[in-house]
């Protein structure tokens, strides 16, 4: 696995291969940079018909060369049986799983069908669904584990959310992080540049990745970015990626570093377990009084839904995390979730 202690994955590359003078100097970039795997696209699943769609398996040798000639991992993306057989023919050894594809349990498993026959089966990168779903992301996991693919990296790139801007997608850290205590042996990786949508704020969204405690980073990458035929908005240029790398390795060579059983770090983590066992007691308070009023409603013939009260106490809580600083939207799923079970109980 390209995994390691000492380095975080980091695949870098074009969204498209658009030419083979084009991939190969990305790659040489690329490669001068120490990346683990150089990536680019060569079927694009775009969503006008009129967009770019790709080279298809004309690119093929030039992923080739870049294996052979700079010794360098390679990934593209692969979306049917047909794109898969032919990257075997040519040898390519790491193949993503786009959100798309993802989505689709029936092609998952055609694709998960089609490697198990293979002999020498490649590194798959599976990139989460495009609606929060973790058990989508789960699924085609293990259909490809299954399958005999002993090699697998989740890619976070985020969910499609008609209130994610600024970001072209949400981040929703929640989905990857419970992917990752589900599944703790595969390493989760983040794709910043789908996740914004935006190259000015790839590096940021990296070094929160990274803070997070994810394994690497799957980033798009270009020799010329105005340029590029797919997706030109959201790649950077070499020089920032050297620039985001740096930034990447400052800490004794390793993203994320520290003594984390220092006593400082153990004396605060102490403050918030009690502090979680005081607001566990006063949920437990909440939902036993929520019961009595299902008892009440019942016995008075009142609906269980009230929504004139739902919606104050909502509002008044976005209004005070407004106030606080807090996330609206984190506030708001807090919420939702106690009113949910708070007409559960009342049920």
């Amino acid at each position: 696995m390209l995994i390691s202690d000492a380095k975080p994955l980091v695949i870098a590359g074009p969204c498209s291969a658009e030419s083979e003078q084009q991939v190969f100097q990305t790659a040489v970039a690329m490669k001068n940079l120490g990346v683990s795997a150089f990536r680019a696209g060569l079927w694009k699943p775009r969503t006008h018909p009129d967009s770019f769609s790709g080279v298809g398996e004309k690119g093929l040798p030039w992923l080739q060369r870049i294996q052979t000639e700079l010794n360098l991992p390679v990934a593209t993306e692969v979306a049917t049986p047909e794109h898969l057989q032919r990257c075997m023919e040519f040898g390519i050894n790491m193949l993503w799983i786009g959100a798309r594809t993802t989505t689709n349990p029936f092609m998952v498993q055609q694709l998960a069908d089609e490697l198990a026959h293979c002999a020498q089966k490649p590194v798959i990168l599976v990139k989460n669904p495009i609606s929060p779903d973790i058990n989508l992301w789960l699924g085609a996991i293990e259909r490809f584990r299954k399958a005999g693919v002993e090699q697998i990296v989740a890619v976070h790139r985020g969910f499609y959310s008609p209130y994610s801007a600024p970001l072209r997608n949400m981040p929703d850290w929640s989905v990857p992080i419970e992917l990752k205590r589900k599944l703790p042996d595969v390493p989760v990786v983040c794709d910043p540049s789908h996740l914004t949508g935006n190259a000015s704020l790839v590096a940021d969204m990296a070094m929160q990745a990274m803070q997070i405690g994810f394994d690497g980073l799957m980033i798009e990458c270009h020799v010329c970015p105005c340029k590029a035929l797919s997706d030109a908005g959201q790649q950077i240029s070499p020089q920032q990626m050297k620039v985001l790398l740096h930034s990447l390795y400052a800490r004794n060579g390793s993203p994320v570093s520290g003594d984390t059983s220092a006593p400082e770090l153990l004396a605060l983590r102490k403050q918030i377990d009690e502090i979680d066992n005081e607001l566990w007691q006063l949920i437990a308070k909440r939902l036993d009084i929520a019961s009595q009023i299902g008892q009440y409603k019942r016995g008075h013939n009142l609906p269980i839904l009230q929504s004139a009260r739902y919606n104050d106490i909502l509002q008044k809580r976005l209004d005070w995390a407004a106030e606080h600083g807090i996330s609206q939207s984190a506030v708001q799923k807090i919420i939702e979730i106690l009113h949910e079970e708070s007409i559960r109980r009342q049920l």
